[in-house]
């Protein structure tokens, strides 16, 4: 095997690893790919020259290149997306959506609204553990600056509960069987979950042609649910507001978002949120905070 061949060798050993670190700062398989892969012609052309810690230096600039990547996504008008890249073999939408769901589709979309500093912060440090002297060189920041790039992209991640715990937790637990209610169409558990009195508003363009933005009474919102049903598959509970909400979210990216009224054990009210002004103005957090795994 020759000096190439063993580069390549330690690459692929690392690549998994690089792929996560993309996929969590990007929210995109096919970008986490290519940033990747930009580092390995980076690589490539260096040799290994001057490289004395393979993890630390692929790790560095995986992350400098989705930070730039992040920066150019962020000059884009709202709402616009780069040009899709052709989808390579085993990076469809299947891949895309286990990557996701392994992330978890909520905190995907909370990272989108952090500067992209706050994500790659973030991301290393509270995902991937690097210590923060190597996040303050990636992100040309001092070390008191990248500690603070990453606590303020910490507290708005967790967000800030509006009710105590244990309320909380049984708001919770009422979503989600509302959630599972209306993935597998069940006319039944959905009218156990509402209260009968229940009121359903939605943003038009979320909605069919012809179908009304307000239903009230458990029957008919329950109805309405149910035609909607297929959209309910890529919806996760978030913290939306400070209370428990559902937000949907196809491949990490935001469609719209459910701010859900618990009253009792039932659902009283949900809004269906969609306007891309109003869903700027939602305070979107994870319910449960990332834990911090070890580096492998």
């Amino acid at each position: 095997m020759d000096g190439h061949e063993e580069l390549a060798a330690e690459f692929e050993a690392r690549r998994g690893r690089l792929r996560a670190i993309a996929y969590r700062m990007l929210g995109s398989a096919g970008d986490a790919e290519d940033a990747v892969q930009e580092a390995w012609l980076r690589l490539s052309r260096a040799g290994g020259a001057g490289v004395g810690n393979l993890g630390a230096w692929l790790t560095t600039v995986v992350s400098r290149i989705c930070l730039d990547m992040l920066r150019a996504r962020r000059e884009l008008p709202y709402g616009e997306e780069p040009p899709e890249r052709a989808v390579a073999a085993g990076d469809g939408p299947e891949e895309e959506a286990v990557l996701a769901d392994s992330v978890g589709l909520a905190l995907l979309v909370v990272l989108e609204r952090l500067s992209p500093a706050e994500r790659v912060a973030f991301v290393l440090h509270d995902l991937f553990a690097v210590p923060f002297e190597r996040i303050a060189a990636i992100t040309d920041r001092s070390l008191p600056a990248a500690k603070k790039l990453a606590s303020r992209a910490r507290h708005k991640v967790r967000g800030t509960s509006a009710l105590p715990a244990a309320e909380l937790d049984r708001h919770r637990g009422v979503v989600e069987a509302f959630l599972a209610a209306a993935r597998g169409g069940d006319l039944g558990a959905l009218l156990d979950v509402l209260a009968p009195d229940v009121v359903r508003r939605a943003d038009p363009a979320v909605l069919p042609p012809g179908m009304a933005t307000e239903l009230r009474g458990a029957r008919a919102v329950a109805e309405g649910t149910v035609l909607l049903r297929r959209r309910a598959r890529f919806a996760v509970p978030a913290l939306v507001d400070g209370r428990v909400g559902l937000v949907v979210a196809p491949r990490g990216r935001l469609l719209y978002v459910l701010r859900v009224s618990v009253e009792g054990d039932r659902v009283a009210a949900y809004e269906v949120v969609a306007d891309p002004a109003r869903l700027r103005g939602l305070e979107l957090a994870v319910l449960d905070a990332p834990a911090s795994p070890s580096v492998p």
